[in-house]
């Protein structure tokens, strides 16, 4: 389980790495690079509920194999991949895979340890993910300098296989529910997977056509009908995906909505930056993984140190402290555009970026599980990874859409400091919201919770 976990979460990672090997050989636009990435975290934010409602409902087993299966085949025509369309539909089938995988392979470990051997079980689990993005930018750069772009795709294959192959010797089948297709919101989970693809694309196309165009306000009027469209199916359907009382928590609504902020702001900024550093600042391949590596080690350090504070620190204390640093790092990289040197134009916003987000991913996963009960943690954490992945996907969009043109080097030069001036303006919101709506209380009542990224 956590070598498909750690599969899945590299592939967040390492395609950004290859992105310019990927946007040579298949002639990418701006709207390119952002999809690359966007289908895949929208499809497995999208319909990461559905799957764990899948995993609760049917065979486990069946269903994590059943992902798996989706993912590596998808990998395999990701890696084969003649045109951009191709690559980006297969992308978001690969995150389709995933919000199949993820949930039932937690699912699994939950219901096969007990005890301290769970607590040890999960404390892995959560590990996987900060050693997966880490591991991810260095593992890009490797394969995409000496085995070509295609391989940061193939790699998925052979480990997908040996994953089945152990799943189907050390796992044991489930039974599948009665009338399970009756208790699943299949409509809701279209109408919102749907929705935000819309909305998505209504974003990427404006730098093109404007935020004025007829296209950009159909588009942008279908993701809200489409959005509304779920919401009432989930108020109508007897099992929805997340269960009405839900919205009603104010600290899980406000904290996961500072975590989808949060997040799309970091893989924006990794995004745009692996473009950056390779096209503007010259550096490899290999180079652009390993100057990435500073940015994860201190998300990782500074989590470790706020872990230890949240005692004598309240979360949103905490939250709004990390907003304040990591948008002091999005002003300096926002006024070092065109700068040519790693080290004096990029590595000191990286390391504010990394020292505010660091604390607010952990001040944030317990001011959102502070009021949950016990019982519903498990949805709770599905909700707010929820807000990460579609946070993720939206992020990318609207740097994209702030910056423009990504396709020229005279585009990147003045697309990267305009859309950390946007990283700036989000920061700033993200502040507001927390001072207003998240519950300012010390210490935690959220013990239960997994950290998830």
């Amino acid at each position: 389980m956590l070598l498909a976990q750690f599969m899945v979460i590299l592939d967040v990672s390492v395609v950004n790495v290859a992105l310019p090997s990927i946007g040579r050989a298949l002639d990418f636009s701006s709207g390119d690079y952002q999809w690359a990435i966007s289908a895949y975290v929208l499809f497995s934010g999208g319909l990461l509920l559905f799957g764990g409602r899948l995993a609760d409902l049917m065979d486990r087993r069946g269903v994590f194999l059943t992902g798996l299966a989706v993912f590596t085949a998808a990998s395999l025509v990701s890696g084969l991949a003649a045109s951009a369309l191709m690559l980006i539909v297969s992308r978001a089938a690969q995150g389709a895979g995933a919000a199949m995988l993820t949930p039932a392979a937690l699912s699994i470990i939950m219901t096969t340890y007990s005890g301290r051997q769970r607590g040890a079980a999960l404390a892995v689990w959560g590990a996987i993910g900060s050693t997966g993005i880490a591991a991810g930018v260095l593992f890009g750069g490797l394969l995409t300098s000496f085995l070509g772009w295609e391989a940061v795709f193939f790699i998925n294959v052979p480990i997908g296989i040996l994953v089945a192959a152990l799943t189907w010797r050390l796992i044991p089948a489930g039974t599948n529910a009665p009338a399970v297709r009756r208790r699943l919101d299949l409509p809701g989970a279209v109408a919102l997977v749907s929705g935000l693809v819309l909305l998505v694309y209504a974003i990427e196309g404006t730098h093109s056509r404007g935020w004025d165009s007829a296209r950009t306000w159909l588009l942008l009027v279908a993701s809200v009908v489409l959005l509304a469209v779920f919401g009432l199916v989930e108020r109508k359907t007897a099992t929805p995906l997340v269960p009405p009382h839900a919205w009603k928590i104010r600290s899980l609504i406000s904290a996961s909505a500072v975590m989808a902020g949060v997040t799309g702001v970091v893989v924006g900024a990794i995004f745009l930056s692996s473009l950056y550093l390779q096209r503007i600042i010259g550096l490899s391949a290999v180079q652009t993984g390993l100057a990435f590596l500073p940015l994860a080690a201190v998300i990782t350090g500074t989590a470790a140190v706020a872990s230890k504070l949240l005692g004598r620190v309240s979360p949103r204390t905490m939250i709004a402290f990390g907003l304040v640093v990591m948008g002091t790092g999005a002003l300096l990289l926002a006024n070092s555009g065109g700068g040519e040197s790693y080290v004096a134009d990029v590595l000191p916003g990286f390391l504010l970026l990394g020292a505010g987000v660091g604390p607010m991913f952990v001040a944030i996963s317990v001011a959102a599980m502070s009021d949950v009960p016990q019982a519903e943690s498990g949805l709770a954490s599905g909700l707010m990874m929820t807000g990460h992945e579609v946070g993720a996907a939206l992020g990318v969009a609207v740097l994209t859409a702030i910056g423009g043109d990504l396709t020229t080097r005279a585009g990147l030069i003045d697309a990267y400091p305009r859309a950390f001036e946007g990283v700036l303006l989000i920061t700033g919101a993200l502040l507001v919201v927390t001072l207003v709506a998240v519950p300012n209380r010390k210490g935690s009542n959220a013990g239960h919770a997994t950290p998830h990224h």
